[in-house]
């Protein structure tokens, strides 16, 4: 996503970096690039006031929600712990800064709350959370024929990489990040691949990520080894707009935004050198959208009682395809996956949609995590998952006795 840029840049009063006055005494405008690079140092206030406002602060393309809106009526209230919705729930919450929370169970409203200010009416920015919109987007490219075959070539998409390590790449090796290509995504290092991936110079109106990854050298055969790479879902999100003649907005509000019934417009970031929306990051919406895109994911991506996302595709995004660092999870395609059956999509600073298919569960949550991720963060998100299963499973018990 975002990462370390040089230091010695100087900070606005809106938190953005810019480069030093030039000699003449004048100060050069930042880059958008540069500007998103920035997002990760802002400060704790900032980043809870600004993470509601990205598609306002970056140049965005709209996603139009539509009519009617799908419902999420109330469910019974879920008590976690032996307590209230007001008891785990807000010290969770509260100790974690995160603004909003929504625990669905078979498409009803068990937990809701919000903080921070935020309120059910405001968008916000999801991180990582949009590679996995992006890898559904592709799934529903193939079930429409826009592209044909996991197994196309990228380069029969993006002829700028024909010349790149990239050319024979697949679409599968890109959904599983197992394309072999050289990457760092050492957030805290400066000089490291991700931090530097929007920087550069926009040049021949290609998008920054096909400048950038035009250069990168092969390092394992494609296919042998998973490499955590957040450009290439950017290069994911430019295949399925390519494919479609669509901007991801565009298409995700075709497709998924409108029939489904969300309640209010999504917004996507795009790239400044070439307009494209930028499939890796940048996608912001309501917790209830977030929430119902789970739900939309947990009834198998059907609209209507028809699927939308091609079969092949769903079997596979959904269960291991890669191991990662935990025994219990792994990698599916651009989703998280682990060994009970459940999934998720998951970003930085503490957003995540999590999937639960053998409860019928859907958390979303939204925030603003004191560092974009770290152990005790992340464990503590787990715990809190586990103890929504936990209070499930009880009520579950109690009423076969």
């Amino acid at each position: 996503m975002y990462s370390r840029i040089c230091v010695g840049l100087l900070a606005t009063a809106f938190g953005l970096v810019f480069p030093p006055p030039s000699a003449a005494g004048e100060q050069a405008a930042p880059s958008i690039g540069r500007q998103r690079e920035a997002v990760l140092f802002w400060p704790q206030a900032q980043r809870e006031a600004q993470f509601r406002r990205m598609y306002e602060l970056f140049p965005s393309d709209r996603a139009a929600h539509g009519t009617p809106v799908h419902a999420l009526p109330q469910g019974k209230p879920l008590a976690l712990g032996g307590q209230g919705t007001s008891g785990l729930l807000a010290s969770y919450m509260d100790e974690h800064h995160l603004a909003g929370v929504m625990v669905l169970q078979h498409g009803r409203v068990r937990l809701q709350r919000y903080a921070l200010g935020f309120t059910p009416q405001q968008r916000w920015e999801s991180f990582s959370v949009a590679k996995s919109v992006t890898s559904t987007l592709l799934g529903i490219a193939l079930q429409r024929g826009d592209i044909h075959s996991m197994d196309d070539t990228l380069g029969t998409y993006i002829p700028e990489l024909r010349d790149s390590a990239y050319n024979k790449v697949t679409v599968q090796q890109l959904l599983t990040m197992t394309s072999g290509v050289h990457w760092n995504e050492d957030y805290a290092d400066a000089k490291s691949d991700v931090a530097q991936m929007y920087l550069g110079a926009c040049a021949d109106r290609q998008a920054h990520i096909v400048t950038f990854l035009r250069k990168q050298p092969r390092q394992w055969p494609a296919g042998t080894h998973w490499n955590y790479n957040t450009a290439e879902t950017d290069l994911l999100g430019i295949l399925v707009q390519r494919a479609t003649h669509r901007s991801l907005a565009a298409y995700l509000s075709q497709t998924i935004w409108q029939p489904y019934g969300m309640a209010a417009d999504a917004y996507w970031i795009k790239d400044e050198c070439d307009g494209s929306d930028t499939g890796g990051s940048g996608l912001s919406a309501t917790l209830g959208d977030y929430a119902r895109l789970g739900q939309f994911m947990l009834g198998g991506g059907r609209i209507a009682g028809k699927p939308v996302v091609a079969k092949a595709w769903l079997e596979g995004a959904l269960r291991r395809q890669e191991n990662v660092d935990e025994p219990d999870r792994g990698y599916g395609y651009l989703w998280w996956t682990e060994s009970d059956g459940s999934y998720a999509a998951i970003g930085i600073f503490g957003q995540m949609v999590y999937v639960d298919p053998t409860r019928q569960l859907v958390i979303a949550q939204v925030g603003a995590w004191p560092h974009a991720t770290s152990d005790e963060l992340v464990a503590a998100r787990r715990e809190f998952v586990a103890a929504v299963k936990r209070a499930v499973d009880a009520e579950s018990k109690k009423s076969t006795h």
